[in-house]
């Protein structure tokens, strides 16, 4: 049975303590009150003078060029060459282009970014962009010379309508410069003019401030708020993204970033053909040349030997023969471009961009040649935000060098194979030379003229061919980056979120006071209220809660008096009533002793204060200086500074104790015995036997003995004298004593040094008193109201 009450006892034990903890913090409801009142202002206060920060997106396709794609839209030219530009090796290398410093520096210069227009209003600045009613334009800057003043903020000024004229005050030196519109004016750093904004819609604006910072801590500033996601890891999608105050600003940030992106990317494609066109206009430089040194030698020989129709006579040998000429013809060809490629690859010591779509039949080179462009535009497209000793950068440059040496391999073996066609095809040729024998040696001479005439000539017109294809290729580049969708910004601020803001308000209003309550009371090793004496000391009980004075209000009680420290008083007395009963069968003589740990508890406040309680029932009482070490009797009575009392009795047997004890002028019934001249030996002055005379006499002739004696931690004079109380009232102060000494008064009466004990609880806030005061009813006062209650609240501060 036990065990089963002790089982259905535990949940209820449970349910009061959680009851006792909502308890230490709902007694305080005021302070969460105001708390959420404070924050929640402040949040509006903020949500009202923060500016907003809106999100804009833009997303673009990242195009692969390779030309082989089948879902090129460019396939229709791939058999013209125009397509063997740069090609997306990886998608990582173009988002670091996308967020270089070099690439959002050339946006902040295209937009000018690092000048700032703001409309002053006085908690904060709202930044105009576009709709400035003023317009700064920078002639000449010293990035240097702005960079010193402060190359984060930079400086600003201040632009002021005077009539025609501008003036301009810098905020940090109150240096003014006047200016009239169209007119330079040097603000030492910059040559500037000031113009009004004609697309503006700002035209009552009297003055604006101006921002000028670098270009490098602008580009670095949105460098760092520009978010670039790739969409899908499958897939050349990217999302670019940027928050902002302006909206319009964000917008125009992310449209020019994607359009520098492909302005750049067109350049390196174009890097290529470039190239080509100057190889094959130097090729066609010399080609002709060598074509007119060919006609004219044809020509002469012609002159010089009367020839006519000299083809209408070995037209039939020429025609066996012309199969194997045509053949001759296109090796001596691709013989040429190999010799050139190859001399061209030998003079190149940089390793710049080789010539492509020649015409060589050999596809191994040319994609070759291909591959190794690629590389050449990656590594100086990467060297153009780094520098050589970038490991990325070393790791191309070897590519470069194996790709450029198998470049050169192929073009040799290619150079040699041509050459073992050609020997074969001139051992042919010879065949068919011996067939015409007989034809006269100047057309064979003539046919040697008309053969490289053919060559030549073939030549000149393929090169004139591929110049026409690159020049074309120039002419029709696209943009790298499709653009899916311009930039756009959200109807609704990323920052700050009202709802967020104000729930976030609420629960700090609610959190910061139950945070300081629960820290307060962890790190609290004071006594606050009853509950802390009954969990540590049950075996001494509380007999009474003597509520704190306040500073404006008297500390002793007075006739007829409705006050809540009479009442309490009043209920101390009835409380001690019953453990009389308990205790004795005395009616009149009652000793009552007042002790505590340290000094400073009250004591003397309380003895008083009992006194005139007991006096106003009717009781005849004396109060007696129990502390011969440190009097405090004329705290309320002054006269007994002087007076003769306990000491002089003690010492001197001719004192007698009606001399000795004088009237009281608080009340009547109120007698004063003060503890009188400061002995050396207080201690050996009670181990008399004459102290029993003492409270033998006082006892036969006052209904009530209320002794003030000494802290009983201090000194030893408390426990001599204990063995003549009928009660021992044990005083704590609320916020003064430490939990640990309550350990004190319990050994003390366990040890027999105090008896028949019973604690007073001095000093108690309105919000502890009682069990809480949580019923509010206080006898003799006036219900409080909430500002009332923050008031005593505030105490716990």
């Amino acid at each position: 049975m036990s065990q089963q009450q002790h089982t259905t006892g535990r949940p209820q034990e449970e349910e009061i303590n959680l009851r006792e903890e909502l308890e230490k913090y709902l007694k305080y409801w005021p302070w969460f009150v105001l708390g959420v009142i404070i924050c929640v202002a402040a949040a509006f206060a903020y949500l009202k003078f923060s500016i907003p920060t809106y999100s804009t997106t833009a997303s673009i396709i990242i195009k692969d060029e390779d030309s082989k794609s089948p879902s090129s839209e460019m396939a229709a030219f791939a058999d013209l060459g125009l397509l063997n530009g740069m090609g997306t090796n990886s998608i990582e290398n173009e988002i670091g282009i996308l967020k270089s410093r070099r690439m959002m520096a050339n946006v902040t210069r295209a937009l000018d970014l690092n000048i700032r227009y703001f409309e002053d209003v006085g908690i904060k600045t709202i930044e105009l962009y576009s709709k400035s009613p003023f317009i700064v334009q920078v002639l000449k800057i010293d990035e240097e010379l702005l960079s010193e003043i402060d190359p984060e903020v930079g400086t600003t000024f201040r632009i002021e309508k005077a009539g025609k004229d501008f003036q301009l005050k810098n905020i940090n030196t109150a240096k003014v410069d006047k200016t009239d519109a169209g007119r330079a004016i040097n603000l030492g750093f910059a040559e500037v003019l000031v113009q009004k904004n004609e697309l503006s819609d700002y035209e009552d604006y009297e003055e604006i401030l101006v921002n000028f910072s670098t270009i490098d801590a602008t580009a670095s500033n949105y460098r760092e708020k520009l978010q670039i996601n790739l969409t899908d890891k499958n897939s050349t999608l990217i999302e670019l993204g940027l928050e902002d105050q302006v909206r319009e600003k964000a917008r125009d940030v992310l449209d020019q970033l994607v359009m520098e992106y492909n302005r750049e990317a067109i350049e390196d494609k174009n890097l290529v053909a470039r190239n080509t066109a100057k190889f094959i206009d130097e090729r066609l430089s010399i080609i002709n040349e060598e074509l007119d040194s060919v006609e004219t030698g044809k020509e002469e020989f012609k002159e010089s030997n009367s020839l006519t129709d000299i083809e209408a006579e070995s037209s039939i040998i020429i025609e066996n023969a012309s199969e194997y000429n045509k053949r001759q013809a296109e090796v001596g060809t691709q013989l040429e471009l190999a010799n050139a490629m190859i001399s061209y690859i030998n003079n190149d010591e940089e390793n710049g961009l080789l010539p492509s779509n020649l015409g060589i039949q050999e596809e191994g080179v040319n994609q070759s040649i291909i591959k190794f462009n690629e590389l050449v535009l990656e590594r100086n497209r990467i060297l153009s935000g780094s520098t050589a000793k970038n490991p990325l950068v070393i790791r191309l440059n070897s590519q470069i060098e194996q790709i450029k040496a198998n470049v050169l391999q192929s073009l040799e073996r290619m150079r040699s194979n041509l050459r073992i066609a050609q020997k074969d095809l001139d051992r042919q040729s010879a065949v068919i030379g011996s067939k015409i024998a007989a034809v006269p040696s100047k057309e064979r001479e003539y046919r040697g003229i008309e053969r490289q005439q053919n060559i030549k000539e073939a030549l000149y017109l393929f090169l004139l061919q591929k110049r026409e294809e690159n020049s074309l290729s120039l002419a029709v580049t696209a943009p790298k980056a499709k653009i899916v969708d311009r930039a756009y910004s959200s109807k609704a601020p990323v920052s700050p979120k009202p709802k967020i803001i104000l729930l976030a308000a609420l629960i700090l209003g609610i959190m910061i006071p139950f945070l300081i309550i629960y820290i307060r009371n962890l790190l609290n090793n004071k006594i606050r209220n009853r509950a802390d004496i009954e969990r540590a000391a049950k075996e001494i009980p509380i007999v009474g809660e003597v509520p704190k004075v306040a500073k404006n209000q008297k500390d002793i009680i007075e006739k007829s008096d409705r006050s809540i420290l009479a009442e309490a008083f009043r209920i101390l007395h009835t409380n001690l009533q019953y453990l009389l009963v308990n205790s004795s069968d005395k009616k009149t003589g009652i000793k009552i002793f007042i002790t505590s740990t340290v000094k400073g508890e009250g004591k003397t406040f309380t003895a008083f204060n009992l006194a005139m309680t007991l006096a106003n029932s009717g009781k005849k009482v004396v109060v007696v200086g129990g502390d011969l070490r440190n009097p405090q009797l004329q705290r309320y009575e002054t006269q007994t500074k002087n007076m003769l009392g306990v000491s002089d009795f003690l010492v001197n047997g001719q004192n007698s104790l009606e001399s000795l004890i004088k009237p009281s002028k608080l009340h009547s019934n109120l007698f004063l015995l003060a503890s009188g001249s400061i002995p050396p030996n207080p201690a050996e002055l009670w181990r008399q036997d004459k102290t029993a005379t003492l409270f033998i006499e006082l006892e036969s002739k006052f209904d009530y003995v209320i002794v003030d004696t000494a802290p009983s931690m201090l000194v030893a004079d408390t426990f001599l004298i204990n063995k003549y109380a009928d009660l021992t009232l044990y005083m704590i102060r609320a916020g003064y004593t430490e939990k640990k000494l309550q350990e004190f008064a319990l050994d003390a009466k366990r040890d027999g040094k105090l008896h028949d004990v019973g604690f007073v609880l001095n000093d108690v806030e309105l919000s502890n008193f009682g069990y809480g005061n949580k019923y509010g009813y206080s006898y003799g006062a006036e219900e409080e109201g909430f500002w009332s209650k923050l008031k005593n609240k505030a105490a716990f501060w």
